[in-house]
């Protein structure tokens, strides 16, 4: 009985040992996905990508969960076309937000080109992190062009007196607003102005992102072409959500070693040691087709000056991290 005893203790120490130096490994899930939106629900990760395909195939939005980084649970269809009624060319995007028991999934749909055409960023919402999700509105909650944003490229920041704002914004132009208690709309801020543009430089291209950080806040998006080797990762700093923001530098690049296009992402915080980590996706070595994306997570530092240290994109990925 004690050899067994022995044996068994052995085994969980093995097992635990293992747990403890895995590693998620860069893609950390099969199949091609981008433009990975990172959240913490109900004490685990979660990644909800974009379907990465032909518009014409990027119907509906995979989710995945995690305990700890490494091993992902795949919840498929968390929102579909069908439950978006405006919704006819595409889908793509994600952002996501969890107020009063309710999750809230903020996408971009149809790659409207003018005023004119129906399109935007819309909103969902469900009662669970892995829906079903059903649209909000019946309509986009932004469908125009302001400061000369396409509406697109949706992140949804929690500021800490309560306050709720979007970013969004393609076509070299990033905006900022202020939305509704019930994200049924934007409001005004204080100055008047409803969409306040934060453009920081003539490099930013799409996929905005905003953190808080002591007491700063940072922008982050990303910059070149997204089928190209360029795509890219950059950041910002500043006093208040509303900027300004002057570019500081790049973060996150392509490794010729490793992958290309790195870029369009989001970050994990881990509050309870202060991890940061950074989600994003790159193109594998060697592959030409530019809707081949692949997501992948890197932890992601700071210096003693508050600045982001440039993120080394690996194949190993990170180790387990259990919230």
């Amino acid at each position: 009985m004690r050899i067994r005893n022995v044996l068994v203790q052995t085994i969980l120490a093995t097992a635990l040992a293992l747990a403890a130096t895995a590693h998620a490994e860069n893609p950390v899930f099969p199949g091609w996905y981008a433009d990975p939106e990172a959240a913490i629900f109900q004490n685990q990760y979660w990644i909800y990508p974009t379907t990465s395909a032909r518009y014409g195939e990027q119907t509906y939005f995979d989710a995945f969960s995690s305990t700890d980084l490494v091993h992902w649970t795949k919840h498929e269809s968390v929102l579909r076309m069908a439950d978006v009624p405006w919704a006819k060319k595409a889908m793509w995007a994600p952002a996501m937000a969890e107020k009063d028991g309710k999750y809230y999934f903020f996408f971009a749909a149809n790659d409207i080109q003018n005023d004119k055409a129906l399109g935007g960023i819309g909103v969902a919402v469900a009662d669970r992190p892995e829906g079903p999700f059903k649209d909000l509105l019946g309509r986009p909650l932004i469908d125009a062009f302001h400061n000369g944003a396409q509406p697109i490229d949706p992140f949804v920041f929690h500021d800490d007196d309560g306050s709720w704002y979007l970013i969004y914004g393609g076509w070299k132009h990033a905006n900022v607003v202020k939305l509704k208690p019930d994200f049924s709309g934007v409001v005004a801020t204080p100055d008047g102005k409803t969409y306040h543009e934060i453009t920081p430089s003539p490099q930013y291209v799409e996929g905005p992102l905003m953190f808080k950080r002591n007491g700063k806040y940072y922008f982050m998006w990303s910059e070149g072409g997204w089928t190209g080797p360029d795509y890219s990762v950059a950041y910002a700093i500043g006093d208040s959500p509303m900027g300004p923001f002057k570019r500081i530098g790049k973060i996150l690049q392509q490794d010729p070693k490793i992958g290309t296009g790195a870029g369009h992402h989001s970050v994990f915080h881990v509050a309870r040691d202060d991890s940061w980590f950074i989600v994003y996706h790159r193109h594998p070595l060697g592959d030409t087709d530019g809707n081949h994306r692949e997501v992948c997570i890197d932890r992601m530092t700071f210096d003693a000056q508050g600045h982001i240290v440039p993120v080394q994109i690996t194949r190993e990925g990170v180790p387990a991290h259990a919230l």
